[in-house]
């Protein structure tokens, strides 16, 4: 029963926090309607909220998630492919492939271009 009393202590722990988290919250929120417009760390917005972002940073974020995907699956390959030798060398570079498609296509789109 030893190992469960960690998981069960672990458990307490965790419910304690959680009750003190709404606690603090319930001592220091402020009482009263707050109001009906868009709550900016309590100062009202200046501009719109998407009206800082131009549509340009949502190619660059996908080509950024491109390549982060790319390590993601680039670090346990690295692992393994030693032990499972060829077969994982051409999957490795027919994903590294695809990626560069994407890429050979944002590239074309002008998502590199940044004037």
């Amino acid at each position: 029963m030893e190992p469960w009393a960690a998981v069960l202590a672990l458990l307490v722990l965790l419910t304690v926090g959680v009750v003190a988290v709404y606690a603090v919250s319930l001592i220091i929120a402020p009482r009263g309607p707050v109001g009906v417009g868009p709550f900016l760390s309590g100062a009202r917005p200046h501009e719109h909220a998407l009206s800082r972002y131009h549509v340009r940073w949502y190619a660059v974020t996908l080509v950024f998630l491109a390549f982060d995907m790319e390590m993601v699956f680039m670090y346990p390959w690295a692992l393994v492919v030693a032990e499972v030798g060829t077969v994982a060398l051409v999957e490795m570079f027919i994903f590294l492939g695809l990626l560069m498609v994407g890429v050979i296509y944002a590239w074309r789109e002008g998502a590199f271009r940044w004037a």
